[in-house]
């Protein structure tokens, strides 16, 4: 069987006893060195003054917009095609979606499509850089800074995406990262961080992460949580991070493989196979996906479909129901991903090709 994704494999080369013994005998489990460490270096990498580790990706959203200042009531910009994520964080404060459409293109927000909700005076816009591709994100930022509003950056699967300038996490005014054990950079359970280069949003961040306390016991910021990144997670990544920009090669040469081979079928590809797409999934397109994904399943080769709901058509939230998002809704009904990780062989690259073109031969 060609797995999805193997953790496994991912992890073939990474020496994890070490970094659980060292954090074992220290017996230090929360908010020690291997956490304030792991915020230095992954602030550094990403190229931002401060990172502020949390408990995972979802409550670094809700955190970072409560750090914006976003409140019950208040409009969020987001995409619809992004799992429903930025929607939870949105929800948990009580604030409210503005969905706008996807680029066909690349999958992310449409900046035409958020020029028009920016005339809604929105709280904040929430720019997700899907499937590892990174998003139209310097045009965003400057059509939101004209406009007065702040950008949180969802870097939960572009880890590493990168322009020619600029680091995933490093345009906006606040960005989020999920470590979930699947992502570029995965912990061994459950981890997020916070990064941004604004100090005052940084201690408001690291407030609310625990209480809202200013001081032990002493709450002076509204809607504190109990969000922190362990110690053993935090050493984890530690010795994860020097080899992420390897591992995202790896990605891309996958992914450049399967592009280069699926170039003549009647399938849209992921837009770019460059340093701004780190290949979080490989997401092709076609209106064939159950048939495809069943000839894939006959061959023992995973997949899985990234994300069959838009978040507008969720059944727990049916006052959108009525909204139309063309571009969102096209994407979620023809959205296919394909193995791609580090830790599979050329072999096996070769054998999921194989299969995607004797299945559209066979159909055409």
């Amino acid at each position: 069987m060609i797995p999805l994704f193997s953790a496994e494999r991912a992890n073939k080369d990474v020496d994890l006893i070490a970094p659980l013994n060292r954090v074992a005998t220290s017996n230090w489990y929360v908010l020690g060195n291997e956490v304030s460490s792991f915020e230095t270096e992954f602030a550094k990498y990403v190229g931002v003054k401060h990172c502020i580790s949390v408990a995972n990706g979802s409550d670094a959203l809700e955190i970072a917009l409560r750090g914006l200042g976003v409140q019950a009531g208040d409009h969020v910009v987001t995409v619809a095609n992004a799992g429903f994520y930025g929607s939870t964080a949105i929800h948990a404060i009580g604030a409210v979606p503005l969905y706008v459409d996807v680029d066909d293109r690349t999958l992310t927000m449409c900046p035409k499509s958020l020029h028009e909700a920016l005339g809604s005076r929105p709280k904040a816009v929430i720019a997700t850089h899907l499937y590892g591709q990174l998003a139209h994100i310097e045009e965003i930022v400057e059509m939101c800074a004209k406009a007065g509003v702040p950008v949180l950056e969802d870097c939960a699967q572009a880890h590493g995406a990168r322009n020619d300038a600029k680091l995933a996490g490093s345009f906006g005014t606040i960005a989020c990262f999920s470590f979930y054990p699947t992502k570029n950079l995965g912990a061994v359970g459950d981890g997020g961080a916070v990064v941004t280069n604004d100090s005052e949003l940084a201690q408001r961040v690291k407030q609310i992460r625990q209480y809202g306390w200013s001081s032990k016991y002493t709450v002076s910021v509204p809607g504190g949580r109990n969000s922190r990144l362990d110690e053993l997670q935090a050493a984890v990544l530690r010795e994860k991070l020097p080899s992420l920009d390897i591992w995202n090669e790896r990605r891309r040469e996958i992914a450049k493989q399967y592009s280069a081979a699926f170039s003549s079928l009647d399938v849209k590809l992921p837009a770019s196979c460059g340093l701004d797409f780190v290949a979080h999934l490989y997401v092709m397109r076609t209106p064939k996906r159950m048939a495809l994904m069943q000839a894939l399943k006959d061959q023992e080769i995973g997949s899985d479909i990234h994300y069959p709901i838009p978040d507008h058509r969720q059944p727990a939230y049916r006052e959108y129901a009525g909204l139309s998002l063309p571009v969102t809704e096209a994407a979620c009904e023809t959205a296919v991903s394909l193995p791609c990780f580090p830790g599979m062989t050329d072999e096996e690259v070769s054998k999921v090709i194989d299969a995607v073109n004797q299945f559209f031969a066979q159909e055409a």
